[in-house]
């Protein structure tokens, strides 16, 4: 290198130190979530949609067709007073209008946007607990893989696993709100704790910014009503045990924040977020939740020790146990969770996920504790390296490693198939009656209605959903005459059937489409062009729009007389 190159150098360097600036490098978190999101983005982008993602595919169709009047997610029906119609979803169905993508799409795209909210809420939250640089990290890893053994699969449960089905949901957006919330809560409730930043003018230590903090609440409230149920809990957490002076003006600035998130939530338009207190419609399919429990979570019990500890050195302070924030957090959602259980609401079991994040998110503060360790604190390393190890090749290893380079056969998310093949012969708002557990739940999301709704919804009344259940089984029934299945279709305007391959295809009916994967049958309800379908026993030869032969359907496909 030449004299004139190293002097330039040490004159940038030279320069760079009198401005009083240091070159930026990247956190620890900043990297390891940086590279989580690139990973886990393709993770979720590489498995097909499934599960609750037809629903909320379906919430962006009829937000596309009709952004301020939308029709009920799954049925011809109007809309008014679906929870599904959250800011959330408008915004989704926005960008469908001016871009012109699908539901399948936005639900797709909202994956590594979700995943981006709620990893820069971790890290922001995770400041307000510790300085220390490798604490994020840490408490992301617990998070991800210290559940239990057996696979969670549920909306707003976090670990690795799930993650793969439900980053599109807007349960993890919420989430990723509520540790953004937890954390503005925590500086707030202490004092400040450093300069913060946020929407509206004056900064959280002024009342604009007490009313934009409940204002986050609020949007909480609306975009997943379960969650900011763990949401408020936390803060009341944070407020109780991280709050000293009980002023008037600080009591002013946190009735403040309650009202506005009240007010935010009340003046939506789209549905009464505040009728859903009452309704039990979908407890029962939660009361699910509450089996299996030990095998679920089992692993993160290893935070206990770490929130012991937090306790113990709050009273060391002399303070009571339980105003450490998260130890207090953790008896809350505790409580919650257990009177779901014992009252049969067991809906509020939904903020199960939630419940963990005390127990993982200690842990990973205390394990953040620079070198050297004592005895116990190494005790404890390894019993969360354990445990996230079990945890990984127990449930999670398969949402990041392909089938094509597994070598030991990991447990993979599921595979639902897709409902393309049908929906290109459906045109959106037209009603079908389906039998297969996929294509009740998946179909909606390409824009056709269902005969009868897979999902309760305050749209519909539950009574009403049910008969419409009902009129589907006795249209499907062995022994159901035409006059019946036509009295069926008319009432509920059913165009269309789509059915499993074990089940009889109507006289009345016209084949149209047969998917290769499933077996399933498409058919078109009183006529048309198509073929229909034979009475002998095998094949059943459809017409595949835009293909020029027909295609060989699977055998059981017989005609009802």
């Amino acid at each position: 290198m030449s004299a004139e190159v190293a002097t330039r150098r040490e004159a940038a360097r030279g320069a760079t130190a009198l401005r009083g600036r240091r070159a930026w490098r990247p956190t620890p978190y900043q990297v390891a979530g940086g590279l989580f999101w690139l990973v886990m983005t393709l993770a979720y982008w590489r498995i097909p949609l499934c599960c609750d993602a037809g629903q909320h595919a379906a919430v962006v169709e009829r937000l596309r067709a009709d952004l301020l009047h939308p029709r009920h997610p799954m049925a011809d029906l109007p809309g008014a007073g679906s929870p599904y119609y959250s800011p959330y979803a408008v915004a989704q169905g926005a960008v469908a209008r001016l871009t012109g993508l699908g539901g399948w799409a936005l639900v797709r795209l909202s994956g590594p946007v979700n995943l981006l909210v709620l990893l820069t809420g971790i890290g922001r939250f995770t400041r307000v607990l510790t300085p220390r640089r490798l604490a994020p990290v840490l408490c992301l890893g617990a998070m991800l893989l210290l559940w239990g053994t057996e696979r969670a699969w549920w909306s707003g449960y976090l670990g690795l696993m799930s993650m793969t089905g439900n980053l599109g949901y807007p349960s993890t957006f919420a989430i990723g709100l509520a540790f953004w919330a937890w954390a503005f809560t925590g500086r707030r409730a202490a004092g400040g704790g450093g300069p913060v930043r946020f929407v509206g003018p004056g900064g959280l230590g002024s009342p604009w910014g007490y009313a934009a903090l409940g204002a986050l609440y609020g949007l909480i409230l609306l975009v997943h009503p379960i969650t900011s149920v763990a949401a408020v809990l936390g803060a009341v957490a944070f407020v109780a045990g991280g709050q000293r002076a009980w002023r008037p003006a600080v009591v002013f600035r946190w009735l403040l924040a309650a009202a506005v998130a009240l007010l935010v939530a009340y003046g939506w338009p789209y549905f009464d977020v505040f009728a859903l207190t009452g309704d039990r419609s979908v407890d029962a399919m939660h009361e699910q939740l509450y089996d299996r429990m030990p095998g679920h979570f089992w692993l993160a019990l290893a935070g206990v020790p770490a929130l012991w500890l937090r306790a113990r050195r709050a009273r060391r302070r002399g303070e009571p146990g339980r105003r450490d924030p998260l130890v207090l957090m953790f008896a809350l959602e505790c409580a919650v969770v257990t009177y779901g259980w014992v009252s049969g609401h067991y809906t509020y079991g939904r903020i199960l996920g939630l419940t963990l994040v005390p127990l993982q998110f200690a842990l990973g503060v205390e394990l953040a504790e620079p070198r050297p360790w004592g005895p116990w604190r190494r005790l404890l390393g390894g019993a969360a390296a354990a445990g996230a190890l079990t945890g990984f090749l127990a449930v999670h290893a398969g949402a990041v490693v392909p089938r094509s380079l597994d070598p030991v056969g990991f447990a993979q998310p599921p595979r639902w198939p897709t409902y393309d093949w049908a929906a290109r012969h459906i045109r959106p708002g037209e009603a079908v009656i389906a039998d297969g557990y996929y294509s009740v739940h998946l179909l909606a999301g390409y824009g056709p209605d269902l005969a009868a709704p897979a999902w309760p919804d305050p749209a519909l009344a539950e009574s009403e959903r049910l008969r419409r259940l009902s009129a589907v089984r006795a249209y499907l029934a062995p022994d159901s005459t035409r006059a019946e299945r036509t009295a069926v279709a008319r009432r509920y305007h059913a165009r269309w059937l789509l059915l499993t391959r074990w089940r009889t295809v109507p006289e009345e009916a016209t084949v149209v489409a047969w998917s290769p994967e499933t077996g399933e049958v498409l058919a078109r309800i009183g006529g048309g062009t198509g073929t229909r379908a034979g009475t002998t026993a095998g094949a059943v030869t459809v017409e595949r729009h835009g293909a020029g032969a027909g295609a060989k359907a699977g055998a059981g496909v017989r005609t009802a007389r």
